[in-house]
């Protein structure tokens, strides 16, 4: 264990202790370590709210039944440019790639691709789905709807999800340019782990459920998360709802259930993958170019005093990555869970800091 109470692994390593978790929880051994690997990547992106963290509440979904086993989604509709398909209650660390290949494919036939899913379920870092499509050419969006978590502006109640989007778009070199956020000043996830390692919150994230601002972990989950940007967030979330959930013939609103509610029912929320083909528009080449020249635009612009760096969307999740050198670091909470888990499930691992990198 570091000195700040964090625990450090090799990748590899604990890539393989979190997909011995999901083969021994019925997933094939290839999409085990498929999900631990996009968990893992979280994580090594500094984003450990949709890491290694969300194992456990996964692996009770699949004990109880409302996440399956499958690894793809089925065919509902093909109509050349749109496609819905019903990824029934699967892990959507699976169901996601398959998506986005599929309107990638669409988009070099079309121009652009469309592909609409329901009854999906949580896949982590929309960014890393919507990365597939730039590395193919193609800028890519990826938008999903959750529960309600935040009120519509001088709202008492939940109204809509924190929903996310995701946009990346193709450029020569490093780093991607790929923005991805949610709809809500912060995601629960970052929340959940506040409550996990006994953290205050700021103020700006969430309320208590009578709508006044909270610094409790513990009164934001059983508040509401504040919009981004006010009006502005909550009308974005409120539109990638209804585009996800009606367009995939799937759940919008409140029939989206808790993630973390009772985990015997289905999350059922519903994703929305878009390619667009830059080939069909414009030389390629010359739009990499154009793109990787904009972001050192932006990287190079002048400095208000005491700022030493500026970043382009995705490049401080690119740098932490680089950085990391193959290392992951996880809090000793969720360090400890894991351990629990691999007790648990008897999957022959060895405690956390038995893998420890000191």
């Amino acid at each position: 264990m570091t000195s700040d109470g964090m625990v450090e692994f090799e990748a590899d390593v604990l890539i393989g202790r979190v997909a011995a978790l999901f083969a021994d929880a019925g997933l094939s051994q290839d999409a085990a370590r498929r999900v631990a690997t996009t968990l893992v990547d979280a994580e090594r992106d500094g984003i450990g709210s949709h890491g290694v963290a969300m194992a456990d509440m996964y692996l009770d979904r699949l004990r109880k039944g409302s996440v399956s086993t499958r690894e793809t989604a089925s065919v509902v509709s093909d109509k050349g440019i749109a496609v819905v398909l019903d990824a029934g209650n699967a892990l959507g660390h699976l169901t996601s790639p398959q998506a986005m290949r599929i309107a990638v494919d669409k988009a070099k036939q079309y121009g652009a691709g469309f592909v609409a899913v329901r009854h999906g379920f949580h896949f982590g870092v929309a960014r890393h789905y919507a990365a597939i499509a730039a590395e193919a050419g193609c800028i890519g969006i990826v938008m999903c709807n959750t529960r309600p978590l935040m009120p519509a502006p001088g709202g008492a109640a939940r109204a809509v999800g924190n929903n996310p989007i995701a946009i990346a778009v193709p450029t020569q070199g490093e780093p991607p340019l790929a923005l991805d956020m949610a709809m809500s000043e912060a995601a629960m996830g970052k929340i959940r782990l506040a409550e996990k390692a006994g953290k205050p919150i700021p103020a700006t994230w969430a309320t208590r459920a009578d709508g006044t601002p909270t610094t409790d972990p513990r009164e934001a989950i059983a508040g509401m998360l504040l919009p981004a940007a006010g009006p502005k967030g909550f009308g974005l979330a409120f539109m990638i709802d209804l585009m996800c959930g009606l367009l995939s013939g799937g759940a919008i609103g409140d029939a989206v259930t808790p993630l973390y509610g009772d985990l015997s029912v289905p999350y059922d929320c519903a994703h929305m993958f878009v390619a667009v083909d830059v080939a069909h528009f414009t030389d390629l080449g010359d739009f990499r170019r154009a793109t990787a020249q904009a972001g050192e635009r932006i990287r190079s612009a002048p400095r208000t005093a005491g700022v030493e760096r500026l970043y382009t969307p995705g490049e401080i999740e690119w740098e932490r990555r680089r950085a990391g050198a193959g290392r992951v670091r996880l809090p000793a909470s969720v360090a400890a869970t894991l351990d629990r888990l691999t007790t648990e499930m008897n999957t022959g691992g060895t405690a956390a800091d038995g893998r420890a990198i000191a």
